[in-house]
């Protein structure tokens, strides 16, 4: 009897535990769901536009605008507000006094150009009192001009002898007509040219090349064109009034002797105040400004 209980015992352990009937079955586990995984942008293959090459830490910078120059630093913007005020204290000086103060205001390492600035009391709407001219200065300019003459016939070589640099007559007043050939200062024309030349008035008149009698650009048929040619060459310049009733010139370089500036600051007044046109009243001169291309003006005593 021990030995059949014993039996019994065993197959209890060994045998499955059965379910019961109404026990619905349980389904095995699902398996976990792998986590999502967080996508990383792609890397931009060129910087952003406000940002300069050169690493995160560095900050934004902004970009200069073009055509802006940049700020002067305080050391400079003091130093010119300081002769400013001086200027404005000395008041007008004669051309002696501002030629020597204007040489100890250079600060350009370029040898600048000395300007003159005269306000004119016309007025510019009437055509009868525009302001046009040529002088030639006694000491030139300081710069080479290249002179293109329109002449035919014998002037040509006259005109290449006293050292023009373009000479021609129709085909050069078709090369400039058809391809816009421009590389010259001054024109000069002869008076029998000038039928042909006139044709050139849109191309070469709005850059203030066209030859016009009051300029001294055209040579009459009396006229010695070589003696035209030497004085452009050597520093004869052209002036007029603007828009404004102001006229503008250079007159020689910072590097000139003093004497030298001084008279082509003369001649070149004397022979504006010469040209007074016969319609204007009272003060044709309202005031001369002298300066250099990176220099505050000075005005002039006159």
């Amino acid at each position: 009897m021990a030995k059949e209980k014993d039996k019994k015992a065993d197959a209890a352990v060994t045998a499955p535990a059965s379910q019961p009937a109404n026990t619905p079955a349980v389904p095995p586990p699902a398996a976990a769901a792998p986590a999502p995984v967080a996508e990383t942008p792609p890397a931009s293959a060129t910087p952003p536009a406000d940002q300069e090459k050169g690493g995160e830490g560095e900050g934004v910078q902004k970009r200069k605008k073009p055509g802006i120059a940049p700020r002067r630093g305080k050391k400079l913007r003091n130093h010119l507000k300081n002769i400013e005020r001086k200027l404005r204290e000395a008041g007008a000086m004669s051309v002696k006094q501002a030629v020597a103060e204007l040489k100890k205001l250079k600060r350009a390492k370029f040898d600048e150009t000395v300007e003159l600035h005269i306000n004119l009391g016309i007025d510019p709407t009437q055509s009868d009192q525009m302001v046009r001219g040529a002088i030639p200065l006694p000491h030139g300019i300081g710069k080479s001009v290249r002179v293109a003459v329109f002449c035919q016939g014998d002037n040509i070589a006259k005109a290449k002898e006293a050292g023009a640099d373009i000479v021609g007559g129709a085909d050069l007043v078709e090369k400039v007509q058809k391809e816009n050939f421009l590389d010259f200062d001054v024109a000069l024309a002869s008076q029998d040219m000038m039928g042909q030349v006139s044709r050139l008035g849109k191309v070469l008149g709005p850059r203030g090349l066209m030859p016009t009698p009051k300029a001294g650009t055209v040579i009459p048929a009396t006229g010695d064109i070589a003696a035209a040619v030497r004085e452009f060459k050597a520093g004869k310049v052209e002036y007029r009034s603007d828009k404004t009733g102001q006229i503008h010139a250079g007159v020689g370089k910072l590097s000139f002797d003093e004497q030298k500036l001084i008279e082509n600051i003369t001649v070149f007044i004397d022979q504006v105040r010469a040209a007074k046109p016969a319609g204007v009243k009272g003060n044709f001169i309202n005031g001369v400004v002298l300066s250099a291309t990176m220099s505050p003006g000075i005005r002039l005593a006159i």
